[in-house]
């Protein structure tokens, strides 16, 4: 499906009710009522707290698919996606994946944390680190949802901070992807290329609007995360990871490349005998760097010495609000990492707006920058 096909999907079919990065079962209610009529949507299971999770069933081929988000209740981006798709699905434009997938989504695993804009749940459990001991309620119920459904294909939808690179350069990594492994020696069993196979198809896609800024997550295996779990039990996962965008911190824009890459994915999966076999482009998708703070002030002088102050926004959530709040993290001596924003101070002297020295740890919107009060912000 070609970028401008997509393009206009999305713009026709983007679901209006969701905004921003603080996305609760409260603002999904309304919007799955909408849906009841034109979907099958049941409740498979509860929370820690009793929240139900829902999953959408929709499509009735013979290749299955299951996808979920928000496994980590901070990680919206890739629920907003999922419900512009859903809304896309009355497309005659869809209807073939439809006429070839039988598909199953899960569009908010971890309601408790999403609530709390945590990633862990309700008893601060990661469940992406409980695959093996499904020591939670949430962890149970996927398990259970994989075993009853049992798909051909799995999508593991998640967030990925803005500290990402796409390889060692100054390009963010807006999307991410990966082929989980199955073992610590990294083996290319055939589920893996199979999987590998589904990202290099939306990598190629993808390349002519996201050039340089789509990257491939660290592959260490870990049994105890739920893709290494499944991709274990021979069903190819494809592991997608919704990062930063200039100045996209509401990740609106990162969303709409998002649904660009699901319905990419449907596609090719819909249209094709994914056998495996051609997985090598996968290898030419750059991995992962930590290179990039929100902020950096350049040149600054602090203490009679030069650095370059990195400073990380915290994400914390105030009254139902979510704030973002610039911290320092690190004096920098080196031109390594690059910022989303960069402030030069031209060797001027940076001090806390209180005119203290600055320390790693302030915590503030702004700075001095010789005695100028300066926005980190905007």
């Amino acid at each position: 499906m070609t970028i401008t096909t997509l393009k206009t999907l999305f713009n026709t079919y983007k679901e209006s009710a969701l905004f921003g990065r603080y996305i609760t079962l409260k603002n999904l209610d309304p919007i799955l009522d909408k849906l009841q009529s034109k979907l099958k949507i049941d409740i498979i299971g509860h929370s820690v707290l009793k929240a139900p999770i829902h999953v959408i069933k929709l499509g009735n081929g013979p290749k299955r698919v299951l996808m979920w988000s928000q496994m980590h209740g901070n990680e919206s981006t890739t629920t907003k996606a999922v419900f512009d798709f859903l809304n896309a699905a009355e497309d005659d434009l869809i209807a073939p994946i439809l006429k070839h997938c039988t598909i199953a989504i899960v569009p908010m695993l971890n309601p408790d944390g999403a609530k709390q804009y945590t990633r862990l749940n309700a008893n601060n459990v990661d469940l992406n680190r409980d695959a093996q001991a499904l020591s939670q309620p949430e962890s149970a119920v996927l398990n259970g949802f994989f075993k009853t459904f049992s798909p051909d294909y799995c999508f593991n939808l998640h967030g990925q901070r803005t500290i990402f690179s796409a390889g060692s350069t100054n390009n963010v990594a807006t999307l991410s992807f990966l082929s989980p492994s199955v073992d610590k020696d990294r083996t290319l069993t055939r589920v893996r290329k199979q999987a590998m196979e589904i990202i290099a198809a939306i990598n190629t896609n993808l390349q002519t609007v996201l050039p340089n800024q789509i990257g491939r997550y660290d592959d260490g295996f870990n049994d105890n995360c739920v893709g290494d779990a499944f991709q274990l039990k021979n069903v190819p996962t494809v592991l997608f990871e919704a990062g930063h965008y200039a100045e996209d911190y509401d990740r609106e824009v990162v969303r709409e490349f998002t649904f660009y890459a699901l319905v990419t994915a449907l596609d090719y999966v819909s249209k094709t005998n994914v056998s495996g076999d051609n997985y090598q482009s996968y290898f030419n998708i750059p991995e992962n760097d930590k290179l990039f703070y929100d902020v950096i002030v350049k040149n600054a002088l602090v203490n009679g010495n030069i650095y370059n102050i990195a400073i990380q926004f915290q994400e914390r959530l105030v009254d139902d609000s979510l704030l973002f709040i610039p911290k320092v993290e690190r004096f920098l001596t080196n031109e390594r990492f690059f910022g989303h924003k960069v402030i030069n101070a031209s060797n001027l002297e940076v001090k806390t707006v209180k005119d203290e020295e600055i320390y790693i740890g302030y915590e503030n919107d702004f700075v001095l920058i010789n005695n100028e009060k300066k926005s980190l912000k905007s």
